[in-house]
């Protein structure tokens, strides 16, 4: 018996550890900052843009064009361990948007720490700058959030009528995603950037696109359909078969839809 006892003062031990690690260390766990390594930025130094705010620069690439209902700016935000510069090579696939892709703080060339509240209070002072320095109505603009980004950017869309918001892998709360994975522990209580997005989904009219990957085993598609059903506006809901969480962007009905609702909001203005 006394063995037993043992052997379960040791499992308790273990599990306490856990439990503290997992709360002093989750920003390792939830943001994989990463550095620009791709070699093929230096062909778009052109479209390098930096913003300042508090002392932290924050950078990106905007590719201008004259934004239009026709010509909406599209706004991206990454996943958890995405440089955003990767996106560069897809511009042939926005034939009729302008594009601002920027890094969260920690990423790439940007500095200072990501964390929930930074990348969404960086996210507004963003929408804000660039709108007022190019004189672009909101309604013109479309948030993309891919994966974490998707929380980025339903929080940006509560917070601010813009014309449409397209979700790729979201979410209805980064702890319900976490819960998932690791059902044997209190991660509700334990998540510091639980990125809520259900909540805020639930007072958001701004028409949406919603694609998930029938494969997708790092955000179920349970928690993407949750995040449809909260959202109080409009959502078109697209699965992709056989896509996965990482190589959902490689199938050719994934900018089908994408585009496909980029010229329903053009067609509704």
């Amino acid at each position: 018996m006394s063995t037993v006892i043992n052997i379960l003062k040791i499992l308790a031990i273990v599990y306490v550890v856990i439990l503290v690690l997992m709360f002093f260390f989750q920003e390792r766990l939830i943001f994989f900052a990463q550095p620009i390594s791709n070699p093929y930025v230096n062909r778009f130094t052109e479209h390098e843009i930096t913003f300042e705010r508090d002392g932290v620069t924050l950078h990106g690439w905007f590719v201008r064009k004259e934004v239009s209902a026709e010509v909406p700016l599209i706004i991206y935000y990454g996943g958890n361990a995405e440089e955003v510069s990767g996106n560069l090579l897809d511009l042939k696939s926005y034939p009729d948007s302008a594009l601002l892709f920027m890094n969260y703080r920690g990423y790439g060339r940007s500095e200072g720490r990501p964390s929930e509240k930074n990348l969404v209070s960086d996210a507004l002072f963003i929408l804000d700058e660039i709108t007022e320095r190019e004189n672009i109505d909101l309604r013109h603009v479309v948030l993309f959030g891919r994966s974490l980004g998707s929380g980025v950017a339903t929080q940006v869309a509560h917070h601010r009528i813009v014309g449409g918001v397209i979700l790729i892998t979201p979410f209805d709360s980064l702890a319900n995603v976490a819960k998932s994975h690791y059902p044997v522990f209190p991660v509700k209580l334990l998540v510091r950037h639980p990125f809520e997005s259900e909540k805020f989904a639930k007072d958001i009219t701004i028409p949406a696109l919603n694609i998930m990957g029938s494969s997708d085993g790092i955000i179920p598609n349970r928690h993407s359909k949750a995040l449809a059903e909260a959202w109080k506006g409009e959502m078109e809901s697209v699965i992709i078969q056989q896509a996965d969480h990482n190589n959902i962007q490689l199938f050719p009905q994934y900018w089908q839809a994408i585009n496909r609702f980029l010229d329903s909001l053009a067609r509704e203005k």
